[in-house]
């Protein structure tokens, strides 16, 4: 079997907000083409723009070559070979970053093509069930634009999510920092309000998760608020520090009282080794997309079970990456929840009609994946809606006055 052609989708949700700092409103998407007629799919969280020139650009010497240009003629049933070939191939330009996250596309698609080879899902390629069930958690962020809006929406949201049959939801309490929500310019107090109106609202035995997307700048600051938040029983504070100060990390996860949890941003298994040895994280947070893709994040999960800590993957694209992120937590048995939101609970438009991800969501557990690969059916004509709102934006942005 050989790989004769890689197709990328750059997407776009017609009803994008410019003003928000979310990742689900744009995908790339890539079909990776063999010549027996399987397809595989993968996805990334990256500007799909971006994304899509770091696959298909080409390259002129051998540390500098282009993704697509590596990958067209070679097995794609070897995907541990393909990944070092392309990671080593495009060294010069790649090795961490965008390079990297694009590369985590394709190597996702040569996965499920794999599994669709040898006709069972991808989880069972690597071993056996580490579950019977998997547990998601619901993320929650509201879109609304004052703290006092944004307490009433999130109380609501946590009762939809445990009504819906989720035992863990994460609040997205972002204040201050890069990515302050809409505006919204509240005390760091303010997060241990809101956390203490949700566990109002979802009693003591559903698990919180808080997330406050690198909003402090010093250790102090996220030092206090670990210590509001351990009153309301935080299974872990999420991101709290800029993801490049291991030290900062390594000082606050040794006085936290809050476990405390990071590594969405990061490309590659050295860079969340790092975090854990370095920065002493106690929960790892890869986003398979960008650390390379599948066979990079197996290796991360092996690395966290050798230093006895926690895996809770980052997922907030479209059910492909969801779909990923359940395979992987099929065989991980220090994963006990991974990122999962329902269509009821969600604003993305792409998240709820690009792709049937065939996982069965019932009384806040998931079956775990039973199609071949990555199970994923393309809805093709959401798929020509989003490309073409895609382009639309392209030849706006193009012609915008300097």
């Amino acid at each position: 079997m050989r790989v004769v052609d890689v197709r990328c989708h750059v997407l776009l949700d017609p009803g994008f907000d410019p003003s928000a700092t979310s990742s689900a409103q744009d995908t790339i998407v890539v079909e990776v083409i063999t010549d027996e007629g399987l397809v595989g799919i993968g996805e990334t969280d990256l500007n799909a723009w971006v994304a899509r020139a770091c696959i298909q650009a080409p390259g002129t010497h051998t540390m500098d070559l282009g993704l697509q240009q590596m990958l067209i003629g070679s097995d794609p049933l070897d995907p541990e070979a393909r990944w070092r070939e392309l990671y080593r191939g495009s060294a010069m330009s790649g090795r961490r970053g965008a390079v990297v996250h694009a590369l985590g596309a394709l190597d996702i698609a040569l996965w499920d093509i794999c599994g669709q080879a040898r006709g069972v899902p991808c989880w069972k390629l690597w071993g056996d069930a580490a579950h019977d069930v998997l547990t998601p958690y619901a993320s929650l962020q509201p879109e609304v634009s004052s703290l006092d809006e944004y307490r009433e929406s999130i109380q609501v949201w946590a009762r939809r999510a445990v009504a819906a049959g989720f035992t863990a939801v994460k609040l997205e309490a972002t204040f201050s920092g890069p990515y302050r929500h809409r505006g919204i310019d509240a005390p760091d107090e303010a997060i241990a309000d809101v956390v203490a109106a949700v566990r109002r609202e979802v009693g003591p035995e559903v698990v919180i998760m808080v997330d406050v997307q690198y909003a402090f700048d010093t250790v102090d600051r996220a030092l206090e608020t670990a210590q509001r938040l351990a009153e309301h029983d935080v299974f872990f504070l999420e991101a709290p520090l800029w993801p490049d100060d291991l030290d900062a990390y390594a000082q606050l996860s040794r006085r936290s009282p809050v476990p405390i949890a990071s590594g969405e941003w990061l490309s590659s298994e050295y860079e969340h080794r790092d975090l854990m040895d370095l920065g002493g994280v106690a929960v790892d947070q890869p986003d398979v997309g960008r650390v390379g893709g599948l066979t990079p994040a197996l290796r991360i999960c092996a690395l966290a079970g050798e230093r006895n800590r926690l895996v809770v993957p980052h997922a907030w694209k479209t059910g492909i990456s969801v779909s990923v992120a359940a395979q992987l937590a099929a065989i991980t048995p220090h994963m006990p929840f991974f990122e999962f939101l329902p269509d009821d609970l969600c604003e993305s438009a792409l998240r709820k009609e690009l792709v049937d991800d065939g996982i069965s969501f019932r009384d806040g557990r998931l079956e775990l994946p039973d199609r071949p690969g990555l199970g994923l059916v393309l809805d093709r004509d959401a798929l020509a809606r989003f490309a073409e709102a895609a382009e639309a934006v392209s030849r706006d942005r193009a012609g915008a006055p300097r």
